[in-house]
């Protein structure tokens, strides 16, 4: 993918993203083709081709903004991590649908499983409380023992259609943790 800061660029890019999630919620994501997407945005091929290299390319561009900007409110949020991740789920609640629809969540978990680590490596910690809850213990282990836990919880909320009570779930998790602590 072409990273070009250019306004033009990125209003295409902005289309081409938009076109694809539109068309994923019409069509299964394997039957859409790049020619679809440009008929949606009225941008000539070689638009698309200057910006991205496939469709999956453009499912992968947003699914990285979108962890981008997950991990950086995580790092700078005071707040308990839970109530940042389910705050983000609540506000990207028809993007995780879709993404269940077309059966390609396992992505987002990939993908966060390669930009956790690496935003820990360079986030200032000392506003982040997933920072202090880790201390001084190996952070490759706890950030994917952290990412496949609640990211498993997440994705069976979706599997439920995220209908259930965000706050009940975050109370199932905290009481289950601090049961937790009673056996170490």
């Amino acid at each position: 993918m072409n990273q070009s800061q250019n306004p033009s660029s990125i209003r295409s890019r902005k289309e081409i993203a938009e076109a694809l999630l539109k068309l994923m919620g019409l069509y299964p994501y394997h039957e859409i083709s790049v020619k679809q997407i440009i008929l949606e945005t009225n941008l000539a091929r070689r638009t698309f081709y200057r910006n991205y290299e496939s469709k999956d390319d453009v499912l992968d561009s947003v699914i990285t903004d979108k962890i981008t900007e997950y991990a950086e409110e995580l790092a700078l949020n005071p707040e308990s991590p839970l109530d940042v991740i389910f705050r983000f789920c609540e506000k990207n609640k028809s993007f995780l649908m879709l993404l269940h629809k077309n059966g390609l969540l396992y992505l987002l978990l990939l993908k966060l499983n390669t930009m956790i680590p690496m935003f820990n490596q360079v986030t200032d910690k000392s506003n982040s409380m997933f920072a202090q809850v880790i201390g001084d213990l190996e952070p490759d282990y706890i950030i994917a023992f952290n990412v496949g836990a609640i990211w498993n919880v997440i994705f069976r909320w979706v599997d439920h259609g995220m209908t259930d009570s965000a706050n009940k779930i975050k109370e199932t998790i905290e009481e289950y943790l601090s049961h937790m602590k009673h056996f170490s």
